[in-house]
């Protein structure tokens, strides 16, 4: 005999609808029409009721019946990345000055997922560039990190990303970015190693052709 498929209730009673969309931020609704994104909801709320009972848990005892509703737009917002242009976002703060010596933000706070276990990966981004004639305005430097992260990623990846908007939009004389951060993948499961911290870089032009450059940027971010 067929099996039918189980439904949720989140999508049978429509509890996803015009009260969460009215809720969403204009992130979470970037170019896309109400009706798509209740629709997107209803299916990422769907899945996780599978998932609950896939674990062996009652989706529809009272600590779980709003999980489904609650987790689809906990990812919505946390993959909010895929939404937004990161390009788009510096362009719109770019200026004309002369200065030439490093720019530097550090210490920016990164939370992402990994694409391999949908796990968290979290810690600090240091991004520095070398302007030619162009600088960008300081606050778009972390939200270009923060568009990159709120996508699923691996952390090397991630790290190029950033580099490469930044080059693509200002042509600097260089661009330097380094991340550092834990792995919920390597902390919770798997190896189960608590202190492990994972470093990447990526740099282009001055920073990866001068040494001199290169130890200045790597000093700086060093002096917590």
């Amino acid at each position: 005999m067929k099996q039918e498929k189980t439904v949720s209730p989140i999508l049978e009673n429509n509890r996803i609808g015009q009260s969460s969309l009215a809720s969403c931020d204009l992130d979470e609704c970037f170019d896309e029409t109400h009706d798509r994104e209740e629709e997107t909801l209803g299916s990422m709320a769907d899945a996780v009721y599978t998932l609950l009972k896939g674990v062996g848990e009652d989706p529809e005892r009272e600590g779980l019946l709003l999980t489904p509703e609650r987790v689809a737009k906990s990812l919505r917002f946390l993959t909010k990345g895929y939404r937004q242009d990161p390009e788009q976002l510096l362009r719109k703060a770019v200026f004309t000055e002369s200065y030439d010596e490093m720019v530097l933000v550090k210490d920016i706070d990164i939370y992402s997922m990994c694409e391999h276990h949908m796990l968290p990966f979290f810690g600090k981004a240091h991004v520095a560039y070398i302007p030619d004639g162009k600088i960008v305005g300081l606050s778009k430097i972390p939200r270009v990190v923060e568009v990159f992260a709120r996508r699923l990623q691996v952390q090397e990846r991630l790290t190029q990303q950033i580099r490469d908007a930044i080059q693509n939009v200002l042509n600097p004389r260089g661009v330097a970015v380094v991340i550092e951060a834990t792995h919920m993948c390597m902390v919770m499961r798997g190896v189960e190693k608590q202190n492990s911290v994972t470093t990447t870089s990526a740099m282009s032009g001055e920073f990866m052709n001068n040494q001199s450059t290169r130890s200045e940027f790597l000093r700086l971010i060093g002096n917590r």
